[in-house]
């Protein structure tokens, strides 16, 4: 069922208006922006986690003085207050950029509408995951400019709704930019350019890690329904995160996507379950995976990734071409090819999620935004597909996922009682 209606569709600065702009802007020193100046780009949060508050700093700083802060939106309202605090302190002399009063402060699961009905030309969407279909279709409707946290969807269903809003977002020229920022850091994009020009020859293999440690718990308090406290601990909960393989690890199987030029696999098999995680605080997620996917021609990508205490942690990739092969050393930047074909990356670093957000405001001021969404849904049925293949012990083809009914999460929002589901057994556990 429909949870809200949809906005009435708006629209403010893109496109050609803010191309005409563009000469005016560029070089611009810093100064206080009035609201109304037609020149300044209103930016809404949605969200106010840490990732939220993340995106926030870097939006304002992706221009000098021309980005502003109006609207706010949380569940919880003291999130609000507290990542306000949080910006103006951390942007320093910068913090007047931060405009967001008392009437712009929106709470609640409706919250999301009052921020796209205000004046805002971009919004960031920093929810739980299971929220992003939704509000991506909203703003589209709404006309605005968009950047969205990974992954895009927790199901297939909401991969296909979002798919539908970014191709109406590319015909309507607003700009949507994802979350998954590795193909905004240059190192890897160096990587992934000499690969994509045969330098390692034809792919055959890519193997990717990402292992890490477990994740913060927030203990249920006095008063908190059952909604309240899955909201808060949300990456323990299948419906709100869609399991650590497609909240956290998507970033892996998103360079995957990337060395194989995006061209979908065929089909996948996998494991995975909960060896360390007990107890109602760990919901029903599971802490470890591995996937193994079928790509045309024969070719193949490995997937391992893990939440546990204890273990060693890292985030590569590795990929095997029939002239050498290429190592993607995320946390170092140690990139390089090996056995046959030699070369070591030796360029600079660069801050890609301040990449993400400069590249965004440059494309809107341009006229030509930037449209993520396509791959930006593939990546997440990625992961979502893997999972899918965990849970059920089932080979689960390309289209299967893609096709899947299955719809996370409940069937109306409220701050009440809410059953958390069964964790999933292989072999026990369908595909829908």
């Amino acid at each position: 069922m429909s949870l809200f209606r949809r906005p009435s569709r708006r629209t403010f600065l893109h496109g050609s208006a803010l191309a005409a702009t563009a000469p005016a802007l560029f070089g611009r020193t810093r100064r206080a922006a009035s609201k109304r100046d037609p020149d300044v780009l209103r930016v809404g949060l949605i969200g106010c986690g840490s990732r939220g508050t993340g995106a926030a700093r870097e939006a304002l700083l992706a221009e000098e003085g021309t980005v502003v802060l109006t609207a706010m939106a949380d569940v919880f309202a003291e999130r609000i207050e507290d990542k306000l605090g949080v910006l103006r302190a951390e942007l320093g002399e910068a913090a007047d950029r931060v405009q967001v009063d008392d009437e712009h402060k929106f709470v609640g699961f409706d919250a999301y509408q009052r921020v796209l009905a205000s004046d805002v030309d971009v919004v960031l969407l920093c929810t739980p995951p299971y929220f992003r279909p939704l509000h991506i279709e909203a703003a589209v409707a709404a006309g605005k400019h968009i950047f969205a946290e990974k992954p895009c969807a927790v199901d297939a269903p909401g991969v296909r709704r979002v798919l539908a809003a970014a191709e109406l977002a590319r015909q309507q020229k607003t700009a949507l930019t994802s979350g998954f920022c590795w193909r905004y850091n240059v190192g890897p994009r160096e990587v992934y350019r000499r690969i994509h020009a045969g330098e390692i020859g034809t792919i055959r293999a890519v193997y990717s890690t990402y292992n890490a440690g477990v994740l913060k718990q927030y203990p249920r308090q006095p008063g908190w329904s059952d909604m309240e406290w899955q909201l808060r601990n949300w990456q323990h909960f299948v419906w709100l995160s869609g399991d650590h393989i497609a909240e956290q690890a998507c970033h892996s199987l998103d360079k995957m996507a990337w060395a194989f030029g995006d061209v979908p696999p065929l089909s996948c098999v996998a494991v995975g379950g909960r060896q360390a995680r007990t107890g109602p605080e760990s919901g029903n997620v599971y802490d470890h995976f591995g996937v193994t996917y079928d790509y045309p021609d024969g070719a193949k990508g490995f997937h391992q990734c893990r939440q546990l205490a204890g273990c060693p942690q890292d985030n590569n990739d590795w990929v095997w071409g029939s002239k050498g092969n290429a190592i993607i050393d995320c946390w170092n930047t140690r990139h390089r090819f090996e056995s046959g074909v030699e070369w070591q990356y030796e360029g600079g670093r660069n801050d890609m999620y301040q990449e993400e957000h400069d590249e965004l405001f440059a494309s809107i001021r341009a006229g030509e935004p930037t449209n993520d969404g396509t791959w930006f849904a593939h990546s997440s049925l990625l992961a979502i597909m893997g999972r899918l293949a965990a849970y059920t012990g089932e080979l689960v083809t390309w289209e299967q996922a893609l096709n899947s009914a299955e719809v996370l999460g409940p069937d109306e929002l409220s701050m009440g009682p809410l059953d958390v589901g069964a964790v999933a057994v292989p072999g026990k556990t369908k595909l829908i």
